[in-house]
């Protein structure tokens, strides 16, 4: 009887450490955390500035103002510009996160779609032609201007033989928003007042807003979160691909119609209340999938409460570092999220959604 060679056993290959396991336990707690984040930062928006206001006179000057100087300063200029800060981060923060579950982008970010030309071009040709100087003006001009360069993306984007495609739309997202560059940059050099009056829009800043303004944008900011909420299936669908989101019920061009508009809505609405803000559209979504995976239906609610985080801490340290005085925050943002999202890129892999 001879005994059977035994082969040695080889050791298994060494394979990838699996990604961890998120646990829908842990992604609640992730939003929950995110929500005290959300207050805190909205409170130290209410308290800090040029004049400090006590934390523990803060809700009583928001909820029950006595006409005191502290009162004033919080109930009359403070809460809207938090308020107005609170709706323009959630705005930019779906907005992108819709953008780039669209295009299979993860460097997406709102201002493919041409959004911020179209704003802007509108905004400098209602300051130079009608001499404008109210921003509730300057709120509707930015908003149409925003919306009909978006329709005029897609619309260009869908022409031709296989419809509307995620490069498609990109392509035609950086020559219309070329275009009202260059219209822009002209008009502002004939018109000395365009510019002068151009130029503090530009920058990107809560700062100088009331309520009127927040009332007047709430409305498109709303739908366009119901709206992007609502997407979160049909953009995961969509994002394994036409062939297999019509395999599962998806229709990827009603998708990307809807996910336009929903963009329009918030993008629009967010750049026309305050100016382009940069940043939160782009890393705020990337950054929340690095936690959460590429489930929209964790993406979308992560972005809307991470983004007004990061734009009210923004605020904040723009007043903080700079008082009595302080640094707009659309300058704070690009000086602290350009060095992030670089890091962000460099140490990830950047690959298609």
């Amino acid at each position: 009887m001879s005994l059977a060679r035994r082969t040695p056993r080889t050791p298994p290959a060494k394979e990838a450490a699996a990604p961890p396991v998120r646990r829908p336990a842990a992604r609640w707690a992730g939003l929950a955390a995110l929500a005290v984040l959300l207050l805190l930062a909205a409170a130290a928006s209410l308290a800090v500035g040029a004049e400090h206001v006590p934390i523990g006179k803060v809700a009583p000057a928001v909820f029950t103002p006595d006409g005191s100087r502290d009162a004033l300063i919080v109930h009359d200029l403070r809460l809207p510009r938090t308020l107005l800060g609170l709706g323009v981060g959630v705005a930019l923060g779906l907005a992108g996160a819709v953008m780039q579950a669209l295009t299979r982008n993860p460097l997406a970010e709102p201002g493919l779609l041409g959004v911020n030309g179209g704003a802007a071009l509108a905004v400098v040709i209602v300051i130079g032609a009608f001499r404008a100087d109210d921003v509730l003006v300057y709120v509707w001009a930015a908003f149409l201007g925003a919306a009909g360069a978006a329709v005029l993306v897609h619309t260009i984007g869908a022409r031709g033989r296989g419809g509307t495609s995620p490069a498609r739309l990109v392509l035609a997202g950086a020559a219309v928003n070329a275009v009202f560059s260059a219209l822009t940059a002209g008009l502002m050099l004939l018109s000395p007042r365009a510019f002068n009056g151009f130029r503090f829009w530009q920058v990107g800043t809560l700062a100088g807003r009331d309520a009127a303004v927040f009332v007047r944008v709430l409305p498109f900011i709303a739908a366009g979160t119901v709206l992007a909420l609502l997407l979160a299936r049909p953009l995961n669908a969509l994002g394994l691909g036409d062939e297999a989101g019509r395999a599962l019920g998806a229709h990827p061009g009603r998708t990307r119609a809807l996910g336009a508009l929903a963009v329009v809505l918030l993008c629009g609405a967010a750049t026309a209340a305050v100016g382009p803000i940069t940043f939160l559209g782009l890393a705020v979504p990337y950054a929340v999938r690095a936690l959460v995976g590429p489930d929209q239906r964790w993406v979308l609610p992560y972005s809307l409460l991470l983004a007004p985080v990061v734009l009210l801490a923004a605020d904040v340290a723009g007043r903080a570092v700079a008082a009595p005085g302080e640094l707009q925050t659309g300058i704070v943002t690009a000086f602290l999220g350009a060095p992030l999202f670089m890091l962000i890129v460099r140490r990830g892999r950047t690959r298609e959604l």
